[in-house]
C-alpha cells in the first residue's frame, strides 16, 4: 500500500549549478542579480529597516533628554516633592538622536554600495554586516555606560 521512498542524491554537477554563485566578480552574478526584482526588493526592505531603527533611536532619544526637563516641571508644579537633578538626561538623549542620524546616513551609504556592487556583479554575500555589528557594539557600550550611571547615582 505504502512504498517507501528513496531519496536521491543529486551528483557533483547539479549541486553545482543550482548553488547561488559565490566567487566575487561571477559574470553569471550580474545576470542572475537583475534578472530577479527579489533580490533589490530584499535590499530596500533591508534599508528600510534600517531607517525605522535610526528613526526609533532618534524618537527615544529625544524622549530621554526631555525627561530631565519634565521632572523639574515636575517639581515645581510640587515644591514639596524632592528633587534632586542629574543633568544626563540631556546628555544620554543627545547622543541617541546623533546615534540614530548616523544609523540612517550610513544605512543609506551601505544601502547605495550594496546596490552598485549588485549592478556591476561584484557583491560580496558571505560577509557579515558592518551597519549591524558596529551598531549592536555602539548599543552594547551605551548600555553597560547607562548601567553604570544609574548604579553610581543609587
Amino acid at each position: 500500500m505504502f512504498q517507501a521512498q528513496t531519496k536521491r542524491e543529486p551528483n557533483a554537477n547539479q549541486a553545482q549549478t543550482e548553488r547561488e554563485p559565490e566567487a566575487k566578480g561571477n559574470p553569471n552574478m550580474v545576470e542572475i542579480l537583475s534578472s530577479d526584482p527579489r533580490v533589490y526588493l530584499a535590499a530596500e526592505r533591508t534599508f528600510l529597516a534600517w531607517i525605522r531603527t535610526g528613526l526609533a533611536m532618534m524618537g527615544f532619544g529625544f524622549v530621554v533628554a526631555r525627561f530631565g526637563l519634565f521632572l523639574e516641571e515636575m517639581h515645581s508644579a510640587q515644591p514639596g516633592l524632592p528633587f534632586k537633578s542629574y543633568g544626563m538626561s540631556f546628555w544620554f538623549g543627545t547622543a541617541m538622536v546623533l546615534m540614530g542620524v548616523a544609523i540612517n546616513v550610513f544605512s543609506m551609504w551601505d544601502h547605495f554600495r550594496m546596490v552598485h556592487e549588485m549592478n556591476s556583479g561584484t557583491l560580496d554575500l558571505n560577509r557579515p554586516s558592518k551597519l549591524g555589528v558596529s551598531v549592536a557594539t555602539i548599543m552594547a557600550l551605551s548600555g553597560i555606560a547607562v548601567a553604570v550611571y544609574l548604579i553610581s547615582i543609587k
